[in-house]
């Protein structure tokens, strides 16, 4: 069977599931939102406005009501859909490990969707992949509308290992195959300890091919030497940061490096299943380490924040367990890390479509954009935990969520 067809027929359900509430978003009449209050997504505020959509984007954003609506959200905060800049879309929990190694490609295929439309039902309108060659054939199934999800951007496969040479090489075979970014790892994980594993000549390798072939790169680092290599070659964004040092967030800051730490979910959602995990082959030791370094991460964070203009976005890094929780790391980053409320909104809409090169069609609510719109039960400036309320989706003018 087709890789294709076979997504077509897993994704039936899906899709059944949300035709009533699409059904009258694929009208071809204009679609007319009645907002109660309206985040911009640039640190903007409007308060009774009605938002046009035709097609696919935004047509008018107005403080005229109209006498009719076709949503009438007044009771709600409309912002733009969230941006999660790291997930790993095919992570569920199977019997061997966090990836389904011993599953059918069909069951992996059937949970990377599950986990694409409980990610949209979330408020995630967009979403980076971060792992699977897989991924490619979920991301290509939901641009031809075939079943409900975030619109994914996957780097199709991760650089961990290999001589300069080889690394260059991967590199141009994954932008071949239609990655949208590349993955690069230059530390280990914190449950290991999080100990370089990398040389300067990989770093620089794997950074400079990336940005020769016009790909953004996304790097796995912990420590700050083999950091400020990948910050001085020129990738273009440092996941996780678990130890690294004032001296490194201005260097951030001096060459425009995004930064996605996890503050909220990542460590915590293992923790939280620990039974699960261990199941997995995850140990005492592995969960000892975690605990310990759940402090440290928030005291980086707090001296990140510290930064002016250094650019923090949203990134999660969602595996099994935690898919559709990406508000929760916006809200732990409020409510334990001090961040201001609208500095987090802007973090994972109109910062986040920046880091992820589409600040031109999405990120904000603006005419002219994309019709990516979230609707949520109370102000998350003035109590962040409404982000956890998600109640409209849409998506590209589609509504795949309207449960006031």
């Amino acid at each position: 069977m087709k890789p294709g067809r076979r997504v077509d027929q897993l994704a039936t359900a899906l899709v059944l599931t949300v035709s009533l509430a699409t059904s009258q978003a694929l009208s071809s009449e204009p679609i007319s939102i009645r907002a109660g209050t309206l985040l911009d997504g640039r640190g903007g505020t409007q308060e009774d406005v009605v938002v046009v959509v035709e097609g696919s984007r935004i047509a008018d954003i107005s403080a005229t009501a109209a006498s009719s609506t076709t949503y009438d959200l007044s009771e709600l905060t409309l912002l733009p859909g969230l941006i999660e800049g790291h997930q790993h879309i095919g992570s569920y929990f199977s019997g061997s490990d966090m990836f389904g190694s011993d599953d059918s490609p069909e069951k992996r295929m059937s949970h990377a969707l599950e986990n694409a439309y409980v990610s949209l039902m979330g408020g995630v309108t967009t979403l980076q992949s971060v792992g699977a060659q897989s991924d490619l054939e979920v991301r290509d199934a939901i641009e031809r509308g075939v079943l409900p999800g975030s619109r994914i951007l996957t780097s199709a496969g991760i650089i961990y290992d290999g001589t300069p040479d080889e690394v260059r090489q991967r590199i141009r075979d994954l932008k071949t195959i239609g990655a949208d970014l590349v993955k690069i790892v230059i530390s280990g994980l914190l449950r290991d300890g999080g100990e370089r594993t990398n040389t300067d000549e990989f770093i620089q390798a794997a950074c400079e091919e990336s940005k020769t072939l016009g790909l953004r790169s996304l790097v796995h680092a912990h420590n700050p030497p083999e950091t400020r290599t990948a910050i001085l070659a020129g990738c273009t964004q440092i996941e996780h940061g678990g130890f690294l040092t004032d001296e490194i967030f201005e260097l951030m800051v001096e060459h425009g490096t995004y930064f996605g730490p996890n503050v909220g979910v990542l460590q915590q959602n293992y923790i939280e299943n620990r039974d699960r995990f261990l199941a997995l082959g995850f140990t005492d030791q592995h969960f000892a380490r975690m605990n310990a370094v759940v402090p440290q991460i928030l005291e980086m964070f707090k001296r990140a924040l510290e930064h002016e203009n250094l650019k923090i976005v949203l990134t999660a890094d969602a595996v099994a367990g935690s898919h559709g929780r990406s508000a929760d790391e916006l809200i732990a980053r409020v409510e334990k890390g001090g961040q201001h409320p609208m500095d987090a909104i802007i973090s994972g809409t109109s910062l986040a479509a920046q880091a992820i090169g589409m600040q031109d069609s999405i990120g904000t609510l603006e005419p002219g954009k994309e019709a990516d719109i979230i609707g949520v039960k109370g102000n998350p400036i003035e109590d962040i935990t409404a982000l956890s309320r998600v109640v409209f989706v849409m998506k590209g003018g589609r509504v795949y969520k309207y449960d006031p």
